[in-house]
């Protein structure tokens, strides 16, 4: 499978272990190279899909100005959205705390970026899934900060932790979206490279 890719050396530009277990599932051989100091910020008019694929285009230019010429860098970039409002990564206790409290009873969007580089193409795409969680007390957002440390991700949530038993009552699209990477579209966007 996706014999094209194999003239080159596929890189993932990611620490999150999550993206690196997903990209395992595909079958495919990658190396992970980071980057420190990369800005992920964005230009305040940008709305949903548009704000993760920017940020994954920003990572992409990055690696692509050390990219060797037999290389495949992907990046990506996932936030949570809410009424208009970016939820990344939560400062602190309080703050995943709000963030849970924003999401508890309702649906939000988990939106993820990804851009593909060689060499010769560029390609860009983003995923939306649509989660639902039920109604969460304080008990049990103040149970799930405190034993699973949610600081490294979107929206203060794994959706493969505890809080995703126990709290997620729908979701439309690709689970592994949520979870980090929309590996079967990656999958068809590599397809086509």
């Amino acid at each position: 499978m996706l014999d094209n890719i194999k003239k080159y050396r596929v890189v993932l530009a990611s620490n999150s272990p999550r993206r690196k277990e997903l990209l395992a599932g595909l079958g495919i051989d990658f190396v992970v190279r980071t980057l420190q100091g990369i800005d992920e910020s964005y230009p305040e008019d940008l709305k949903g899909e548009d704000i993760p694929k920017y940020i994954s285009g920003q990572k992409a230019k990055a690696y692509k100005a050390l990219m060797a010429d037999d290389e495949l860098i992907i990046t990506a970039d996932t936030i949570v959205y809410v009424d208009g409002e970016v939820l990344g990564k939560p400062k602190d206790f309080e703050d995943a705390r709000r963030m849970f409290h924003l999401m508890s009873g309702r649906k939000h969007e988990v939106i993820t970026g990804v851009s593909i580089v060689t060499k010769e193409k560029t390609v860009q795409f983003a995923t939306t899934t649509n989660v639902t969680f039920a109604f969460l007390t304080d008990e049990e957002i103040d149970y799930y900060i405190e034993k699973y440390h949610p600081y490294d991700k979107a929206g203060a949530y794994g959706i493969q932790e505890w809080i995703g038993y126990i709290g997620i009552t729908g979701i439309e699209g690709s689970y592994f979206n949520v979870v980090g990477l929309p590996v079967q579209r990656l999958y068809t966007e590599l397809k086509s490279i």
